[in-house]
C-alpha cells in the first residue's frame, strides 16, 4: 500500500523549523522515480479528473507533484506563491500563523471564473495555508473541487477546516 511505502521514506527531522517541532521532509521520496510514479497513481485513482479543471500548487513543495500531476491529468497548473514573488498581477490573502502573519498571491488571471481549482500541497498540518489558498481562488470566482495531499498530520485537524471549500480530501498517508 502506498501509505506504507511513504511512511518507510518520509525522514522526521526533529526540532526544525523550531525547538518541538517534528518537520516531515518528503525529499527522500523524490530519489525513487518509481514511488513518484506510484503517488501520482494513488492521486488518480482518488480523484475525479473530470471535475477538476485546474490543479493549484501551494509554494514550495505543493510545486512538485502538483505540477507532475496536472501534466499526468492533462490539466493547467497553477503556483500559489508567498507575496511578492509572482511577476505579474496579483490578488493577495493574508492569513494567521502560530507565530505571525503571512501572505500568497496568485495571477489575477490565472484561470477565468467558475474553473473547478484542486488545490494541492506536500502537507497538511492545521489547515491555515490551505484555508487562506482556497479563500484567495474563492476571490478570483474559482470553485474548490477539492484537495489532495501526500501527508496529513490528522491530530491538528486541519481537514477540519476545509470542509467547508469542499468535502473531497485526498492525503496518501496520515499521521
Amino acid at each position: 500500500m502506498i501509505d506504507q511505502r511513504l511512511k518507510s521514506v518520509i525522514r522526521d527531522v526533529p526540532d526544525f523549523p523550531e525547538p518541538g517541532i517534528i518537520f516531515k521532509d518528503i525529499t527522500p521520496i523524490l530519489k525513487d522515480p518509481g514511488l513518484c510514479e506510484a503517488i501520482l497513481d494513488a492521486f488518480e485513482a482518488r480523484l475525479q479528473a473530470d471535475a477538476i479543471d485546474v490543479i493549484a500548487g501551494i509554494e514550495s513543495r505543493g510545486f512538485l507533484f502538483g505540477l507532475m500531476l496536472a501534466q499526468r491529468l492533462g490539466k493547467p497548473f497553477v503556483p500559489v506563491r508567498k507575496q511578492g514573488k509572482l511577476p505579474y498581477h496579483t490578488v493577495a490573502q493574508s492569513y494567521a500563523l502560530e507565530y505571525g502573519k503571512a501572505t500568497i498571491e496568485i495571477h489575477e488571471d490565472a484561470f477565468i471564473a467558475g474553473t473547478r481549482i484542486l488545490v494541492h500541497d506536500d502537507l497538511l498540518a492545521t489547515g491555515g495555508t490551505v484555508t487562506a489558498t482556497s479563500q484567495l481562488i474563492q476571490k478570483l470566482g474559482g470553485n474548490i473541487a477539492g484537495f489532495a495531499f501526500i501527508i496529513s498530520l490528522d491530530f491538528l485537524k486541519g481537514s477540519e477546516r476545509l470542509t467547508d471549500y469542499s468535502p473531497n480530501i485526498v492525503s496518501l498517508v496520515g499521521y
